[in-house]
């Protein structure tokens, strides 16, 4: 198990973490809001456990991003607002469990583990479609057996693809499930990371660009050929869009 400990008391973040550690449980520390949401960035946490009244973005900040993230961490709250107002409200924001302080470490190490075990039943099932191999809770992907590193945000437009389990899924979807909701609408950034995450997955392109629609994980080879539309010789002859020819973003 491996913890991120957001905690601006210093001495009490590192008895929290030493003592932690002699229950095997992994733990990093984070003072203030910013660094807490820096850490969550680059590693992978089992369960975030956060005081609320921090520096920078509050606890309750680093929550609500967190849930934001559809990460699933489970969120514990250690603070010394004991109200069960308080409680409430950080039950509103997303938390798994709220322990007030002060606090004894063995019952934090019992409701951690508690926390964990419930997340070992909630993950998510490892997809696998046209050779790729796509582990939600691990954040790993395989491409035919070969190990493929990908950042965060191109991740996230894989799993949504994956999932979709060769439906073709739009431009607009993907913004709207990979991204936030202050991402600009007529944005070229899902184009540009399915074309980085197209290098990334090798060739044969396993993405294909369905034109005017979307994209889709091309599944295997396409069926039957449907025979073309007898064309009108008067018709123009335009040339073909760069997309349509279904592997370039």
């Amino acid at each position: 198990m491996r913890v991120l400990i957001v905690e601006d008391e210093p001495y009490l973040a590192e008895a929290v973490r030493d003592g932690l550690r002699l229950e095997a449980i992994a733990a990093d520390i984070a003072g203030d809001g910013h660094s807490a949401l820096e850490l969550l960035g680059v590693h992978t946490y089992d369960i975030a456990v956060l005081d609320r009244d921090i520096p920078g973005p509050s606890g309750d900040e680093v929550a609500r991003r967190i849930v934001a993230s559809g990460s699933g961490i489970p969120i514990l709250m250690l603070t010394a607002a004991d109200r069960i107002d308080d409680k409430a409200s950080g039950f509103a924001l997303g938390a798994d469990d709220y322990l007030t302080k002060p606090f004894e470490l063995r019952e934090l190490v019992l409701r951690l583990r508690a926390l964990d075990r419930r997340r070992a039943y909630a993950r998510p099932p490892v997809r696998e479609i046209a050779g790729l191999r796509l582990d939600p809770f691990r954040r790993e992907v395989f491409r035919d057996g070969r190990y493929v590193a990908l950042t965060r945000k191109q991740f996230a437009v894989l799993e949504v693809l994956v999932a979709a389990e060769g439906g073709v899924v739009s431009a607009e979807e993907l913004l709207a499930r990979a991204w936030d909701e202050n991402a600009d609408p007529f944005t070229n950034a899902v184009r540009i990371t399915v074309s980085a995450l197209r290098k990334r997955l090798g060739e044969p392109w396993v993405i294909a660009t369905v034109p005017g629609v979307g994209y889709r994980i091309d599944g295997g080879p396409a069926g039957p050929a449907v025979p073309a539309a007898p064309r009108d010789p008067a018709a123009p002859t335009d040339p073909v869009p760069p997309e349509s020819g279904g592997t370039r973003a």
